[in-house]
């Protein structure tokens, strides 16, 4: 009995394990697409989210940075979790739809696409990285033990988006709007979440609300281990667990209903 509720695992875990080879091609594609032509390369990694906290610090400086000891490593961390999101959640969206010739041709499982989209962001974050531990050399900010858990935060954001990956794949397939709808959300979405402002200065209501955003427990958690050598309490390790899954179970839940029918909408 036991077996048998065992064998669809095994036969799932024995099919990814199969396209593995795809997936590493489909993530060396789009790293090779998207730096193509780039004369700096993969050092844009870097550099881009150097420039971007470079820009932000000189323009929110006078309105938060008072508040926030070492604000550049405080804003660095927050930009470089939402951009992982915000990257991998729009690719993902377009990649049933970008590989839709591939997928009338040939049978490869579609829930390859949405997941290398998300590989190849993580990658791009993880480059990204580097552009973080500069800025803790450069303002000399403490390297506490708890900096080697930076990881686990990531990790849970990896799940997490690609949850959101496919549930919006698979969306964006018969509702296109979604989309642009999406880019107006996403844009509330980092507003909403305290990357280059501190929770303290929302109102009571408000600081309430935050506790439902994912990115927020993602974020906070990061900092917590990076920047104040703080390991957070049970709450937001509940948070952070149950949010990375529940957007994986939901997304997988509706890629799989919908998928069906993919052929008859791309």
């Amino acid at each position: 009995m036991q077996d048998t509720q065992q064998s669809p695992r095994r036969q799932t875990l024995a099919r990814f394990r199969k396209y593995e080879p795809l997936i590493r091609e489909l993530v060396t594609r789009d790293l090779k697409v998207k730096y193509r032509r780039s004369f700096l390369g993969y050092v844009w990694s870097i550099l881009n989210p150097l420039l971007m906290m470079a820009l932000q610090t000189i323009i929110f400086s006078y309105m938060f940075s008072s508040n926030i000891p070492n604000y550049p490593l405080y804003l660095i961390c927050g930009n470089t979790l939402f951009t992982f999101f915000n990257e991998s959640a729009n690719m993902g969206m377009a990649s049933v739809l970008g590989n839709s010739s591939l997928i009338k041709k040939v049978y490869i499982p579609k829930y390859i696409f949405p997941l290398s989209r998300v590989a190849s962001s993580f990658v791009t974050m993880v480059f990204s990285l580097a552009a973080v531990l500069l800025v803790m050399l450069f303002t000399r900010a403490t390297l506490y033990p708890t900096l080697l858990l930076f990881w686990v935060p990531l990790i849970f954001e990896f799940f997490f988006c690609c949850g959101i990956a496919l549930l919006l794949s698979a969306l964006a397939v018969y509702f296109r709007d979604i989309q642009y709808l999406f880019g107006i959300l996403t844009m509330a979405w980092m507003y909403a979440t305290p990357i280059f402002y501190p929770i303290e200065q929302l109102p009571p209501f408000a600081q309430n609300l935050m506790k439902f955003n994912p990115m927020y427990h993602y974020i906070n958690l990061f900092r917590n281990l990076v920047i104040y050598g703080n390991i957070p309490g049970p709450n937001t390790w509940i948070a952070c667990i149950v949010s990375s899954v529940v957007m994986l179970v939901l997304g997988l839940w509706v890629f799989r209903k919908l998928q069906r029918n993919f052929i008859l909408y791309i």
